[in-house]
């Protein structure tokens, strides 16, 4: 057979058990899931910051980076909902390279896929006591969200998922807000019909379960550029593409309609400090427009302590991305409080 087994990895249930919430840790979610949801809806006008390294790596660098954006976050949170990106599943185009913290808990070392599920939830868990801050990851793998369903208040659908019919399903059964991001080709039919299936009550199977879910009124889209058949980046965070946007949306029966703008990938040509000019010219077109203003609810953005990236070897660089690279941390800082001046 080409399929072996390995081990035999635990339920979810029986992970949760082992690795709990306080009551703490349930009540903030509980808190942070509301406001959020507050947000979605059109009841605040907080704008929302998605920001954090392009995949969490290292659990030390990690708490250190999200108890900065704690510090951070007391002196913007009148503006600004910040939601540390946690991402512990990384896409990869042709399948090779470093998949996160899930596939390899140790970067340098083989593959433990029990390893990993343990140490994103600890890593999780550990992050939101020592911030305060509730956080986003990708939902690469449908079947594993239950590792951690209980402690996220945000989840994307990447690029090379959207289309997934598992993906489209899971996401409508969450109870928290889930981007859905244009595909690779930028095509904007592929994603609004992904909203659309999360958005809506689905009947499938389910880790071997019959199950129906009500869908998410909370799905919307996320902008982060595609690339066309010569592999030439197009951006879509531009004015005209936030009203196409916008008049897509009023021509669908939609709840809720919503859009996050990622700074950086194709709509930055992964030029990663191109994401500060971005992130401006999408304040000034909600500040031009308010009905652009009402759509676009919040940006994400690449960032970890240390700029650029690195390969991955014995002498990493502490807090420097190993994957796409990443804003430092002071640059970081400033962007944010720009962005909290400009709300």
């Amino acid at each position: 057979m080409g399929m072996r087994v390995n081990k035999q990895l635990p339920l979810p249930l029986e992970l949760k058990e082992e690795y709990p919430l306080t009551k703490d840790i349930v009540a903030l979610k509980k808190q942070r899931d509301n406001e959020i949801r507050d947000i979605f809806m059109g009841k605040s006008d907080k704008f929302m910051v998605l920001v954090g390294p392009c995949s969490a790596d290292n659990e030390v660098a990690i708490c250190d980076y999200v108890s900065r954006l704690a510090k951070l976050n007391e002196q913007v949170s009148e503006k600004l909902m910040i939601i540390p990106r946690i991402y512990t599943n990384k896409p990869r185009t042709t399948g090779a390279g470093y998949k996160g913290m899930l596939h390899q808990p140790e970067p340098d070392k083989a593959p433990d896929l029990l390893g990993g599920i343990i140490a994103i939830r600890k890593m999780h868990i550990h992050a939101i006591e020592e911030s305060g801050l509730t956080s986003a990851d990708e939902m690469l793998y449908p079947e594993n969200r239950s590792y951690l369903d209980d402690i996220l208040s945000y989840e994307a659908i990447g690029a090379r998922s959207v289309e997934n019919q598992q993906h489209r399903l899971t996401a409508s059964g969450m109870d928290i807000p889930v981007g859905m991001k244009n595909p690779t080709s930028g095509d904007f039919s592929v994603m609004m019909n992904s909203v659309i299936a999360a958005q809506s009550s689905h009947t499938f199977i389910y880790r071997g379960m019959d199950v129906t879910t009500d869908g998410n009124d909370l799905a919307h889209v996320i902008l982060r550029g595609g690339v066309d058949k010569y592999g030439t980046c197009i951006p879509n965070y531009h004015y005209e593409d936030l009203v196409r946007l916008q008049n897509i949306y009023k021509k669908m029966d939609l709840q809720n309609p919503a859009a996050i703008v990622d700074a950086n990938h194709s709509n930055s040509n992964k030029q990663f400090k191109e994401q500060i000019r971005i992130v401006s010219e999408v304040l000034h077109s909600r500040n031009y427009n308010p009905e652009i203003k009402k759509l676009v609810k919040g940006v994400m953005i690449e960032s970890y302590l240390e700029e650029g990236c690195q390969g991955i070897a014995e002498d990493r660089v502490y807090g420097k991305s190993i994957t796409d690279p990443c804003l430092s941390w002071e640059d970081t800082e400033r962007l944010i409080h720009k962005i909290a001046e400009n709300c």
